[in-house]
């Protein structure tokens, strides 16, 4: 008899439906029966396979440190192929998995092997003794083994394959949402500045919360529908802003409107510390902003900071760019322009800029962001006070 089929008939043989030293349960004796069903594929990618349950681990409950666990079960599995006619049972050892895993304790180990079988991605056949090992017959083949099954993989495949799809249309679909809520989120900051500066008649400091609820609510983890009520709430006050903003346009005010932006912009550039020459090279700034840059790399900054990118105009890949949508930024957290005028001179803009951007990243922690960085800034004048650590501390809690 083929060495693959006598195998399989053998394990068959010596299958056990209950476990060694822990209690049987409805669940357990479920998964014991479903293993046994037609499997879905006769021969799969045992990699590709497992791919798609990382994909698809939100459907099965798993964590990523089940699937470490999954991943060094597989790895005990000799070659590619994972084949419904071949031996499926690996039975390594506690201290041999665990090794494989990256150095798991025993305790956490045992945890999620209980997980991926609760799952029924795995079926474990106990020993007499609870002891994993294979006895093999006079030729050399395996006559039984005693450990953990793999064949529940080839029964759930086609499900497994349906949860990744299903799990990547929805990834995308959050994607497209949250990139979109990002644009949305920046359109609204920019038309309430603009109606702000041109004296539009609005209660700015209500829009200014409206905006910064609806930022704090697109900082936690959201599914597409949570997403999808956050989307309704912005194209609700965009279109109030519009309004606000044509009403004004037809008021006759258009020209004044531009001229007064177009002066802001000419007194923002005072704390913007180094503007790009013409020929793209970007100049030095000046010795009193040199003094007050903060001792960190922009790309680190931004990286601990990512909540001001949505915000800004274009990639902020330049120090001024950084300020100049902190600027922007600040009045959506109830930072006032003289505490912001404040900061930028006792701190200098970049330093400014960045306590601003992780004020943004924190905001949810902070009560009052304008006096927190009044704060900040009497700290900076006396000499005691860096954003760095700030920045530091973000990273480590990223």
């Amino acid at each position: 008899m083929d060495e693959k089929l006598l195998s399989r008939e053998a394990l068959m043989n010596v299958m056990t439906k209950t476990p060694f030293g822990r209690p049987l349960t409805a669940t357990l004796m479920k998964r014991a029966e479903e293993a046994q069903a037609p499997v879905a594929v006769d021969q799969i990618d045992k990699w590709a396979l497992f791919r798609d349950i990382c994909t698809a681990r939100a459907a099965f409950g798993l964590s990523d440190r089940a699937l470490t666990v999954l991943n060094a079960l597989l790895s005990f599995h000799k070659g590619q192929v994972l084949d419904a006619e071949a031996q499926l049972v690996v039975f390594p050892s506690n201290r041999a998995l665990s090794t494989r895993a990256h150095g798991m304790a025993e305790s956490t180990l045992r945890r999620h092997l209980a997980a991926l079988g609760h799952a029924g991605l795995i079926q474990r056949h106990d020993s007499p003794n609870g002891k994993r090992y294979a006895a093999r017959g006079a030729g050399g083949a395996i006559a039984h083994a005693f450990g953990f099954d793999l064949r529940p993989l080839l029964v759930r495949a086609a499900e497994i394959a349906q949860a990744a799809t299903a799990a990547q249309e929805a990834a995308e679909r959050i994607k497209r949402l949250r990139e979109a809520i990002s644009l949305m989120k920046r359109d609204a900051l920019q038309m309430a500045l603009y109606g702000r500066d041109s004296g539009v008649s609005a209660d700015w400091d209500r829009i200014d919360g409206q905006m910064l609820d609806l930022h704090r609510q697109t900082r936690r983890v959201l599914d597409a529908d949570a997403l999808d009520v956050v989307k309704g709430q912005l194209e609700h006050m965009l279109a109030g802003l519009r309004e606000l903003l044509k009403t004004e346009e037809m008021s006759g005010s258009h020209r004044q409107i531009e001229r007064h932006i177009h002066n802001s912009k000419e007194d923002s550039s005072d704390l913007e510390p180094c503007l790009e020459k013409a020929g793209g090279e970007t100049c030095a700034p000046s010795e009193p902003d040199r003094q007050g840059a903060p001792p960190l790399p922009l790309g680190l900054v931004m990286k601990a900071c990512p909540d001001i990118a949505p915000y800004a105009r274009h990639d902020i890949r330049h120090w001024h760019e950084l300020v100049a949508t902190a600027s922007e930024v600040r009045g959506m957290m109830g930072i006032s322009q003289d505490a912001w005028t404040a900061a930028g001179r006792a701190m200098g803009p970049e330093a400014a800029a960045v306590t601003v951007a992780a004020i943004l990243q924190r905001v949810d922690d902070i009560r009052s962001p304008g006096g927190y960085l009044r704060s900040l800034t009497e700290k900076a004048g006396a000499g005691g006070f860096s954003p760095a650590p700030m920045v530091m501390a973000l990273l480590r809690a990223s």
